[in-house]
C-alpha cells in the first residue's frame, strides 16, 4: 500500500495501521506481508525478528489459520487509541496502539480472544510512508485454538 506523497503523515501512518488489520481479517498475508516490506516484526516473549517480504508472509501463513469457506481467519482486528508522533521535516515517525482480535467459527461463539498493544516505527521515502518496525505485546489472552496454527506462550 503506497500512502499519497501528498498525505500528511498522520493520515498516512494511520491509514498502514488499519490496513494491516483489514488485510489480515480478509486472509490476505501477501497484502499483509508486503505491508512490511521495508520492516522487522517482533513480539514479547519471542526471540524471533521477522524481517522483509517473504518472512513477515511466512511467519503470517505457519501461525494464523484460514477457513476454507473464505480464505479469512475469520477475525476482525480492531485497533483503536492511536498516538501518533509523526515528524514531518525528518520523514520519521511512530504509531502506539491497542489492538483487540475477535473471532467466531462454527466451534467458537463470538468473543475476544487476544488483545495487546502495537509499537510501530515508520518512514518517509520519495514521499511514501512504509513500517519500519513493528513490535508486538500481547497482554490479554482468551482462547486462541481457533485462531493459531501454534501454541504460544504468552
Amino acid at each position: 500500500m503506497a500512502a499519497s506523497s501528498g498525505m500528511p503523515g498522520h493520515i498516512a501512518v494511520a491509514n498502514l495501521v488499519y490496513t494491516y488489520a483489514e488485510r489480515i481479517d480478509l486472509g490476505d498475508f501477501a497484502g499483509v506481508a508486503e505491508l512490511f516490506e521495508h520492516a522487522e516484526i517482533t513480539a514479547v516473549g519471542n526471540d524471533e525478528h521477522h524481517s522483509g517480504t517473504d518472512a513477515a508472509q511466512k511467519l503470517y501463513e505457519k501461525t494464523t489459520r484460514r477457513y476454507d469457506d473464505n480464505g479469512t481467519p475469520h477475525t476482525k482486528h480492531v485497533t483503536t487509541n492511536l498516538i501518533l508522533e509523526i515528524d514531518e521535516e525528518a520523514g520519521t515517525g511512530t504509531c502506539r496502539s491497542y489492538f483487540t482480535v475477535l473471532q467466531q467459527t462454527a466451534n467458537l461463539s463470538l468473543q475476544p480472544i487476544i488483545s495487546g498493544r502495537y509499537h510501530d516505527r515508520f518512514e518517509r521515502v520519495d514521499g511514501v510512508w512504509r513500517f519500519t518496525h513493528r513490535h508486538i505485546i500481547s497482554e490479554l489472552i482468551g482462547d486462541l485454538s481457533q485462531h493459531l496454527l501454534i501454541s504460544v506462550n504468552f
